[in-house]
């Protein structure tokens, strides 16, 4: 498998699930049932999102205490923090597949 394709896959779960939108009454019970099995693994996601926003984070203060570039920590500042809404978005995925029992 090419780098570029395990790096997605390392960092965004979209491809671990299927459209439970589409299809037939069985096919869509099928698709939810497939979708909530596969949610066990976003707590990995999560975690692999949350310790990126930490080291980016740990790199901003470096780049501003030891180097004394505000501007450039901005950079490393940013990017850590759009760990936040992603694991958000991943925990709201989480507790709605762990909480309803399907969109029947």
């Amino acid at each position: 498998m090419a780098l570029r394709t395990l790096l997605y896959r390392y960092f965004f779960f979209g491809w671990l699930f299927r459209d439970a939108s589409t299809g037939t009454a069985l096919e869509r019970a099928a698709a939810w049932r497939h979708n909530r099995s596969q949610a066990r693994w976003l707590p990995t996601y999560m975690r692999r999102w949350m310790c990126c926003g930490l080291l980016l984070y740990l790199m901003g203060v470096l780049v501003e205490s030891v180097f004394s570039a505000p501007l450039l920590s901005t950079l490393f500042y940013v990017t850590g923090l759009m760990s936040v809404p992603g694991n958000a978005v991943m925990a709201v995925a989480w507790i709605g597949f762990k909480a309803l029992s399907g969109p029947f």
